[in-house]
């Protein structure tokens, strides 16, 4: 004799896969902001008691090649400042904090610039240095 069994019915909870998907929309977009520039080519200047700069919006580099780069994209001089106010936007103070990364064998030639460029563009500069070991 067979005996009938009661079918068994599974359900996915909706609230976990709510949860799932807002877990991995925050973690796209963190990954999004993130600015890679480790394909450049720099190095750092250095000085001793270096603090940090905590989270900013935009970087600008000056590389080896003394090529400058905005965020990771290569730049010319003339565009930085009118870039920069376009980041920025209406940002308040406290939050427009530019990193200013120069290679330590880059002539003042091409970072002055950059530096009239980001106080222009009301930017707060943070010059990137390595502590002196």
């Amino acid at each position: 004799m067979k005996i009938p069994r009661k079918p068994m019915k599974a359900d996915v909870p909706s609230t976990a896969m709510g949860d799932i998907a807002f877990n991995l929309l925050i973690f796209f977009v963190i990954l999004a902001r993130a600015q890679d520039d480790s394909h450049l080519k720099w190095k750092p200047a250095s000085a001793a008691n270096v603090q940090g700069a905590g989270a900013t919006k935009v970087s600008v580099l000056i590389d080896a090649d003394s090529k400058m780069h905005l965020n990771g994209q290569e730049i010319g001089q003339s565009q930085l400042a009118t870039r920069l106010e376009e980041l920025l936007g209406n940002a308040p103070a406290g939050e427009r904090t530019v990193l200013l990364k120069v290679d330590r064998d880059a002539q003042s030639m091409y970072f002055e610039p950059a530096i009239e460029a980001i106080s222009e563009a009301g930017g707060e500069l943070v010059h990137v240095l390595e502590e002196k070991k």
